[in-house]
């Protein structure tokens, strides 16, 4: 439970995960709840990637447990938590240039038209471009044309498609794995605003971040990695120097909120 008596949509007890020798992850606690922007911040090598890969089925944990809206849940693959309802956005984005907005968000899911058409392999293109629609409306993402080829368009734009298609399974928890690298000023607005969208849409949103700006921008709570462990969570009213203190080591564990 968290403090207002909900129960997270994610919650991590002593997990752990290594690579041969190498320790990458020591018992970590960690959880997001519904409606909340989590961020996740560390240096390099302090296990950002491999906490998010864990809960994306990646690299299963080898230690600790994992419940998702209060169950307890074994995620061995991505297929595992993408059915629990975990949608991961990576930072390469994967979208297909050559295709426009509605392809790239049903690739893979095409949807048939009904009767002798479906049957025949017809594509139920008058569908897919009304949810894609509606979808991007719901968002207030700043594409007008879900038929432009997605290789024309801005940065910000490109994780805006990304993060809408990460959004038709209906997942419950959103991981965006450094959305704002390098955006500029104006789109990093634009990603930031979205992110602040899907916290009121009520999803549970984990950032992995190297920006602090943006992470004190959209973040209700800040959580620190280094060298696999937990080194401070810190809430609204921490300062910069406080989270870089706890990412490099220079003090102890951070003040929560």
């Amino acid at each position: 439970m968290n403090d207002n008596g909900s129960t997270p949509v994610l919650s991590l007890k002593g997990v752990s995960k290594s690579f041969g020798p190498v320790q990458a992850l020591s018992e970590v606690d960690f959880k997001v709840d519904h409606g909340e922007v989590v961020a996740l911040v560390g240096d390099n090598g302090a296990g950002k990637s491999t906490l998010v890969k864990t809960i994306a089925g990646i690299h299963p944990a080898d230690g600790g447990t994992i419940s998702f809206e209060g169950k307890e849940v074994t995620i061995t693959s991505p297929t595992d938590a993408v059915s629990l309802g975990i949608a991961t956005v990576y930072q390469d984005l994967a979208l297909c240039d050559n295709l426009d907005v509605v392809e790239n968000l049903f690739l893979g899911r095409e949807e048939k038209a009904d009767g002798p058409a479906g049957v025949a392999g017809v594509l139920d293109e008058v569908g897919m471009e009304k949810q894609t629609g509606e979808l991007l409306e719901n968002l207030a993402v700043t594409i007008t044309d879900v038929r432009n080829e997605v290789g024309t368009m801005s940065g910000g734009q490109r994780q805006q498609v990304a993060i809408a298609r990460s959004l038709l399974g209906e997942p419950k928890l959103v991981m965006l794995d450094e959305p704002t690298a390098a955006l500029g000023v104006r789109q990093t607005a634009m990603v930031l605003t979205l992110i602040k969208t899907l916290r009121e849409r009520g999803y549970g949103v984990l950032v992995i971040s190297h920006n602090l700006a943006d992470v004190f921008e959209v973040a209700d709570r800040i959580f620190v990695l280094r060298l696999g462990k937990k080194a401070g969570e810190f809430g609204r009213d921490a300062s910069q120097d406080q989270v870089v203190a706890a990412i490099t080591g220079s003090s102890g564990n951070g003040a929560k909120r």
